[in-house]
């Protein structure tokens, strides 16, 4: 027997010495600075996010094929980035964990396959995909190659795109080219203060431009969800952030060919409210909040709203109706009367593209005057963002019921999940009002000579608007041409769309044969 060579048991023991070794990381100092930061480490994240005990670590042995700058002597196993697979609630899924103790969490080479490697497996398994982002960037001492890296990744979230949910969590920086990946995802949740996305850093800003800004005034979670739009969840911690990762996923199929998961909420389907009727408003225009409509139809009043601080003259989110997942778009009359706008228009129609290829059902409250006039929008492509919302309900064949509740005017009516842009069903309040344009405008434009040559122009006035509301602004004219399937008491809203989606559980719809449409971005 060969006395040199190692025993099983010590092959067993030098493999658990190497695993033991990847768990660390880039070492106690490193993981010491990670939490005086206020972050938790890759595998941290991984054990808060994952069921007990399920997650399975692929390539822990992995590290960087670098030679330069030093880079031969400094390799640690993993190179990164945790990858593998575990589930939520039962459900499987693939994660990938950006270790911020390694090398900063640079994306090199390797660390790149890895990802890849990962995301490969989620698309043949048909299970979702979570990145938890904590990265300084682009590995330079690997130059060139790590941004191949960056964009084989890149090249497999698309490939994903529509497949598998992709949910990215940013948990530290993501700047340069990091953040095109996250961006190409479903969803991007962020932490706040401890999270940053940005194309250009500060001191390139400064350098470039002479302006000073810190991390959070150029890219931190409050900037991202109220003025570009970028993310669509903020949490105050780590720990809230994987719950919220938890409550989206749990509205959502494990692949585009599979129904979205049912949960008992224990709400009767047949429930009715009374109060809907005391929601709308006698003065047509006044205000008030669309989300107490949403709350008293949808199950348990339990709805996960997204992007709620951009663009909230428009409402979209998650609920359930009878334990079946649902997507909402609905007019927020609080903000800019409901008016549709450049950002609103994009907002709803991405949210909308996402429910259709994940099966999940559209429910569509409309209270919508118009578009936002003004040269901003003019100037700002309001004919190109609005159609993208219009395209976007043509596009989807998933079950779509809108409710009309208040007003339903000119281009907007068409273009909030119109029968002519392919709704199943449509229901209307009789405090609906669906007209060319409203009142007001109408008799400006109708009766100008008449209103020129009234003794008493605003009186006559008055008389026009009254008798024009009366004519027009009302459900039943569209109801006698089929275009609203049946003006509904307010109260009965709920038990109305449970019924039609129960109906249209079967309903199959197809679109011409093509490469893909062209939509208006």
């Amino acid at each position: 027997m060969d006395a040199h060579k190692p025993t099983v048991n010590e092959n067993i023991r030098e493999m658990r010495r190497l695993k033991q070794k990847a768990k660390t990381g880039g070492g106690k100092e490193r993981i010491e600075k990670q939490h005086k930061q206020g972050k938790l480490t890759a595998r941290e994240r991984i054990d808060l996010l994952l069921d007990a005990n399920s997650f399975i670590e692929l390539d822990p042995f992995i590290v960087h094929r670098c030679s330069d700058f030093g880079m031969a002597e400094r390799k640690i196993l993993g190179d990164g980035v945790v990858t593998g697979y575990g589930t939520i609630d039962g459900r499987l899924v693939y994660v990938f964990s950006q270790d911020f103790t390694i090398f900063g969490g640079s994306l090199g080479e390797m660390f790149a396959k890895k990802v890849c490697k990962l995301m490969d497996l989620a698309m043949k398994t048909g299970a979702p995909v979570i990145g938890l982002n904590d990265s300084g960037g682009a590995r330079i001492q690997e130059g060139v190659a790590s941004l191949a890296g960056y964009g084989d990744i890149f090249f497999k979230n698309v490939l994903a795109s529509g497949v598998i949910p992709q949910i990215s969590a940013i948990m530290g920086p993501c700047a340069g080219g990091a953040v095109y990946s996250p961006a190409m995802t479903d969803f991007i949740i962020m932490v706040k203060d401890t999270s940053h996305m940005f194309i250009t850093g500060p001191e390139v800003i400064k350098t470039v431009l002479g302006q000073e800004l810190d991390f959070e005034e150029l890219g931190g979670a409050l900037i991202h969800m109220q003025t570009s739009g970028v993310c669509h969840f903020m949490t105050e911690s780590e720990q809230e952030c994987t719950e919220l990762i938890k409550r989206l996923l749990s509205y959502l199929p494990s692949n585009n060919m599979d129904d979205p998961p049912i949960e008992e909420t224990g709400d009767d389907p047949n429930r009715t409210d009374d109060s809907l009727e005391e929601v709308i408003p006698d003065d047509p225009d006044k205000p008030y909040d669309i989300k107490e409509i949403i709350a008293s139809v949808i199950d348990n009043s339990d709805f996960l709203e997204v992007q709620p601080l951009w663009a909230p003259n428009i409402v979209v989110g998650f609920a359930r109706l009878n334990g079946r997942s649902v997507g909402i778009v609905a007019n927020q009359p609080k903000y800019f009367a409901g008016a549709l706008d450049v950002n609103s228009s994009t907002k709803a129609a991405r949210f909308i593209r996402f429910c259709d290829t994940f099966n999940i059902p559209i429910i569509t409250f409309e209270d919508v005057p118009g578009f936002l006039p003004g040269i901003d929008q003019e100037h700002g492509g309001i004919i190109r963002h609005g159609s993208k919302l219009l395209f976007a309900y043509c596009e989807a064949t998933v079950p779509k019921i809108t409710v009309i509740v208040r007003k339903a005017y000119g281009g907007a009516y068409d273009v909030m999940g119109s029968k002519h842009s392919g709704a199943d069903i449509n229901y209307a309040w009789p405090s609906a009002e669906i007209a060319v344009m409203g009142p007001a405008g109408a008799i400006n434009i109708i009766f100008r000579k008449e209103l020129a040559k009234a003794t008493d122009p605003k009186k006559r006035r008055k008389e026009l608007t009254i008798e024009y509301r009366k004519k027009f602004s009302n459900p039943y004219i569209a109801a006698e041409k089929g275009y609203i399937d049946d003006v509904i008491e307010p109260s009965q809203t709920r038990p109305k769309l449970i019924s039609a989606l129960e109906m249209l559980v079967t309903k199959r719809e197809s679109r011409p044969s093509k490469k893909h449409p062209n939509i208006p971005l």
